[in-house]
């Protein structure tokens, strides 16, 4: 199996347990977080819903600085409900999408680097980079269960039932 369709695999798998998790995000939460040094959930559940982007980057450009020089990172404004987080989501997962198919595996083995202030923090071959770019990507929507939990909003399915959510 080639490196595209393996990773476009594993970021389709991930999606639809990302849908199920941002289809339970409760509406005036956004600001709510359960420690003062955690991040807040509606912060979280839009990084939940965006991620797949990350890996058009990986694919479409040969780095990216986290802080650049002179302080030009532009924003934008976060999702906030379920239907806008689920719709970045579609967004992010149709740029991810795209930047797979259209590229094959001899890039995907070639060097990407993440900088900070213009210096590297990490580098490492872009397949390898995607893969732990969908690591980080479990890891978030993982915290956000929690967080739902927390909240006493519903926790879905995703590797297996959960007390909410029997439909595994």
């Amino acid at each position: 199996m080639k490196l595209t369709e393996l990773l476009l695999n594993e970021l389709e798998s991930e999606a639809e347990k990302s849908r199920r998790a941002l289809e339970c995000v409760p509406e005036g939460k956004h600001d709510w977080k359960p420690h003062d040094r955690s991040m807040i959930f509606g912060y979280l559940a839009d990084m939940v819903a965006n991620i797949p982007n990350w890996v058009a980057m990986i694919v479409n450009q040969d780095e990216l600085d986290v802080a650049p020089p002179g302080g030009s990172q532009q924003r934008r404004e976060p999702d906030t409900s379920s239907p806008a987080l689920i719709a970045g989501l579609d967004k992010a997962m149709g740029a991810a999408r795209e930047a797979l198919k259209k590229t094959d595996d001899a890039h995907l083995e070639t060097s990407w680097r993440l900088l900070a202030g213009g210096r590297p923090v990490m580098q490492m071959s872009r397949h390898l980079m995607i893969r732990d770019t969908i690591n980080h990507w479990v890891h978030h929507r993982g915290q956000m269960t929690v967080y739902l939990r927390l909240m006493g909003a519903k926790v879905p399915a995703l590797y297996g039932p959960s007390a909410d959510d029997q439909r595994f």
